[in-house]
């Protein structure tokens, strides 16, 4: 087992029980949108977040996005940390058809996947780049305000391995963790050269 000092936040109890499996942790399950209606997990969130940090460890379908953006909105100061899983097609083997979007949620992957977006997560060791990329940085990179801007950043986000429907501000969140200024220019250079 890893030994994690942060708590990891998941949607459901599926969830909370294959990551038990991977981490000596404190897991907390959001029961889905229950997050929603749930003032006093809120108010625990943000304790953990402010004296341990957490990692905020949604499915990367719709759902999985908007409970993520809730969560990061909701904790306000504390650290957080946002562990990503790529578009993987399939179906979880406890259900009889796949979800919404057709993909795996975070039950459903591999071990070493949820180890590595863990890991990706900026958590021990990893360091967020000193000199942090920016929403300036993604528009001058053709990423956002521009025609193609989603187009590109979904062939970005299919590079890094990170959910297909990321908006700019969760690209943004997530570039941060996993490249610096530099390794984000080449990556989007050597993209758009593909379309040429």
């Amino acid at each position: 087992m890893i030994r994690l000092e942060e708590a990891i936040v998941v949607e459901g109890k599926y969830d909370k029980i294959k990551l038990g499996q991977i981490f000596d942790a404190v897991i907390v399950t959001t029961d889905g949108f229950g997050i929603f209606n749930d003032p006093e997990k809120l108010a625990y969130l943000r304790r953990l977040a402010i004296t341990c940090g957490i990692i905020v460890f949604t499915d990367p379908d719709g759902a999985g996005l908007v409970i993520r953006n809730h969560i990061k909105s909701a904790v306000g100061e504390g650290k957080v940390y946002h562990a990503y899983i790529p578009d993987v097609p399939g179906k979880e083997r406890r259900k009889r058809q796949p979800g919404k979007a057709g993909l795996l949620g975070v039950e459903g992957v591999s071990d070493q996947m949820i180890i590595d977006a863990v890991l990706a997560s900026g958590v021990r060791g990893s360091s967020r780049p000193r000199d942090p990329i920016t929403k300036a940085d993604l528009y001058a990179l053709g990423l956002s305000g521009g025609s193609g801007s989603a187009a590109l950043r979904k062939k970005l986000a299919a590079r890094l391995a990170l959910p297909s429907n990321l908006s700019a501000n969760g690209l943004l969140d997530a570039v941060n963790l996993l490249c610096s200024r530099e390794e984000l220019a080449r990556l989007t250079a050597e993209i758009a050269g593909t379309d040429a």
